[in-house]
């Protein structure tokens, strides 16, 4: 097989060049990588395709070597790759390593959308709860739709409603849910529901409820966080959440749950009287109908884990 350097050589010899572009040429040529992609592309390459690509395995040379160096490269963040390109050697620009895993980070924070949810939670994990008796039952269930939904994610799967009291980690499980399918390149949307109605009663000025509410609505898979934790106006009740409900239950979208509140405490002393004190249960008993075809209610106890 022909010998790069070689070939050069003779070629350089044929040419009136100077002894600078002679020296630097040669390094070219002598580089191992451009010698081994020279040696695997042979037989698609033109006759003369060392003098017409010079320019091109020069600047591979060059800024390979900015980047090994960690200095400043034609493309930041990115390293030059030969190519075959109609006959000859060309240079393309992929992502570095370190690229690449920032690449991947950003695609993971996207796949997590949060509304109004705390920060401490961002980096919660299923392997981080705590795996006391209590809670076990609520973590063997988040496994389990983990496993369920991944396998067939357009089908139905029912999710989880869990009710606890305050600080037992009822937020820190979904959010864990959460980062474990967006690991595994599944997409969804957490809220904080008290939050969430203070947002929407905002955007009523600017018409922005409906643009909010079909974002929400149509996630792949939602959580909705602290339900019942503020008075719930018949505004919100009917208008967002019944909304929400309704066409998740339509569609059997995954739809998660967090309360301190039973489902039935939910129903009886919170969904049923609005804020205005009305008490209307047919709606509330409506509103449940949909959770319950949703999601299976999941008692956690436990000491309270957040800082006093």
């Amino acid at each position: 097989m022909e010998d790069v350097s070689k070939a050069m050589q003779q070629l350089m010899s044929q040419r009136h060049l100077t002894a600078n572009y002679r020296q630097l040429m040669e390094k070219v040529y002598a580089d191992p990588q451009v010698q081994a992609f020279y040696h695997e592309h042979q037989s698609e390459l033109a006759a003369d395709v060392l003098d017409r690509s010079a320019a091109k395995l020069y600047e591979y040379v060059t800024e390979r070597a900015k980047v090994a160096q960690g200095g400043e490269t034609f493309a930041a963040g990115y390293e030059p790759q030969l190519i075959v390109s109609n006959h000859l050697i060309d240079v393309a620009y992929v992502p570095t390593q370190a690229t690449q895993e920032k690449q991947a980070q950003q695609q993971l924070r996207q796949r997590v959308r949060s509304i109004a949810m705390p920060k401490d939670i961002r980096n919660a994990q299923l392997d981080d709860f705590d795996h006391d008796e209590s809670r076990m039952e609520a973590l063997m269930a988040a496994y389990d739709f983990i496993e369920t939904y991944e396998a067939s994610p357009h089908r139905r799967h029912q999710a989880l409603y869990l009710a606890g009291s305050f600080g037992v980690g009822k937020t820190y499980l979904l959010a864990a849910i959460a980062n474990q399918l967006a690991n595994d390149g599944f997409s969804s949307t957490l809220v904080h529901f008290p939050s969430l109605a203070v947002e929407m009663k905002n955007a009523i000025a600017q018409n922005g409820v409906g643009d909010k509410l079909e974002a929400i609505k149509k996630a792949p898979v939602l959580m909705i966080d602290d339900i019942g934790a503020d008075a719930m106006s018949a505004w919100v009740r009917d208008d967002i959440l019944g909304v929400i409900l309704e066409y998740r239950m339509q569609e059997e979208l995954p739809t998660f749950f967090s309360s301190n509140f039973s489902m039935v405490q939910l129903e009886n002393e919170h969904l049923r009287v609005s804020s205005r004190g009305d008490d209307e249960p047919l709606k509330a008993q409506r509103l449940m109908q949909r959770i319950r075809f949703l999601a299976r209610e999941i008692t956690m106890i436990g000491v309270n884990r957040r800082p006093q």
